[in-house]
C-alpha cells in the first residue's frame, strides 16, 4: 500500500516519523526472512527520501554501521537482481 504511487502523501508521511522508522528496524532484525525481505522494502522509503527530517537522518547516521552489516548478511531466498542493486 505504502509503496503505490497514488499513495505518495501517505509514504512521505509514514517515512517522516521516528517511531515509524525504530519499529521497521526491528522488524528487520526479526528472524523470518519474509519478515526481514518486506521490512527492507519498506526501510528503502526512508532512505530514499530526498526530504529526510533531522530526526530520521540522525537515526541513519547513527545506525549506519549496524544497517550496513546487516544488510551485507541479508539473502533472498532466490536470485533477485533488483534485490541486491537495491540493498548495493
Amino acid at each position: 500500500m505504502l509503496l503505490d504511487r497514488s499513495n505518495s502523501a501517505l509514504m512521505t508521511r509514514y517515512a517522516s516519523s521516528r517511531d515509524n522508522l525504530r519499529i521497521l528496524m526491528n522488524h528487520l532484525r526479526e528472524s523470518s526472512k519474509s519478515i526481514q525481505i518486506k521490512a527492507f522494502h519498506v526501510f528503502k522509503l526512508f532512505a530514499a527520501n530526498q526530504n529526510k527530517p533531522t530526526n530520521i537522518m540522525n537515526i541513519l547516521v547513527a545506525n549506519r554501521s549496524k544497517l550496513l552489516l546487516l544488510f551485507a548478511e541479508f539473502k533472498s531466498d532466490k536470485e533477485d537482481e533488483q534485490f541486491e542493486a537495491d540493498k548495493a
